[in-house]
């Protein structure tokens, strides 16, 4: 079964590639991301490609997709839908709104209001929408990329903790080097504008997260996750830990990477790499660490290096 995930990862990375380029690190943490089923905050500077790392991965899928353009007017109805009068019928006929869909982007989420960012919250954890007195399932898979710019704070709306908590990861696209920026001018606009073709179809998607939920996770390796995640909650610079929900989050995404990597167990380093992406957005550190310079990722550093790894755990 690893090997029908790493097949998907493969096919996916590749055509996500074509339009990203020299960003394979992040290109495999959202892959992995829509593996668990999770939803994935694309947090950083404007012009860095965060829109077209999320467009091209949903267009990559053979499912619907749909786009949001998150502004301060944007209402809770026009997320979730609203039921409106048919005359024909005498009846409210019920009219989904773009949340009814496979893959979500919400491009610039932080610009919405508190009101509309709330509108997402049960979708995110359940997987449905209540409205008008009804419950709706979403189609599956069913995953939320969202991006929102941490520089330009005018006329934002900050994520609250709750909401924060529901992504499975943030990460971020980073500048591209002199060789892979030279390659991306060399290509011009045009190219980074390419709409993608699917390259796998949402039944094979379904397929590789529940083969991604057989990867063995040894006892040992699964206190250590334990140990990293809990450990959070007692350091002295955090005022606010991580969640049972991250530490669910982070054994998710390390079987998922197992199998994107072709394995079929979880080993620490697994744990290590992915520690950072599942948790920092979780913890708020407190105000005598930021005043010392100390944020949430190296105060995840000095967690990693404390807490003791399991020497050659067991593949059984």
């Amino acid at each position: 079964m690893p090997s029908l995930v790493q097949s998907v990862a493969a096919r996916l990375a590749a055509n996500v590639a074509r339009v990203i380029v020299g960003k394979p690190q992040a290109i495999e943490l959202a892959i992995i991301a829509l593996l668990c089923e999770g939803h994935v905050l694309v947090e950083d500077v404007p012009g860095i490609g965060k829109t077209t790392l999320a467009r091209s991965l949903a267009q990559s899928i053979g499912g619907t997709f749909r786009r949001l353009q998150c502004t301060p007017d944007l209402l809770p109805s026009d997320v979730t839908g609203v039921s409106v009068f048919d005359q024909r019928s005498g009846d409210f006929v019920f009219r989904p709104g773009p949340i009814f869909t496979n893959v979500l982007l919400a491009d610039e989420i932080n610009r919405a209001t508190p009101r509309t960012q709330s509108a997402v919250l049960e979708a995110m954890q359940e997987a449905q929408v209540s409205a008008d007195g009804v419950t709706r399932p979403l189609p599956r898979p069913f995953v939320v990329l969202a991006t929102q710019n941490p520089v330009e704070l005018e006329g934002t709306f900050p994520l609250p903790e709750a909401q924060l908590d529901r992504f499975l990861v943030r990460m971020s696209v980073g500048y591209p080097s002199q060789e892979d920026e030279e390659a991306l001018v060399a290509r011009g606009p045009v190219q980074t504008r390419t709409e993608l073709q699917p390259v796998v179809s949402a039944a094979e998607v379904l397929e590789a997260i529940a083969a991604c939920g057989q990867v063995r996770v040894h006892e040992d390796v699964r206190r250590y996750l334990v140990q990293v995640a809990r450990a959070t909650r007692t350091d002295a610079d955090v005022r606010l830990g991580a969640s049972p929900r991250a530490t669910l989050a982070l054994h998710r995404a390390a079987q998922a990477r197992a199998a994107v990597q072709g394995r079929d167990f979880v080993t620490p380093d697994d744990v290590k790499t992915l520690a950072r992406p599942v948790l920092a957005h979780r913890l708020i550190a407190s105000l005598e660490a930021r005043l010392r310079g100390r944020d949430a990722l190296a105060i995840i550093d000095t967690i990693l290096d404390k807490v003791p790894v399991p020497v050659e755990p067991s593949r059984v």
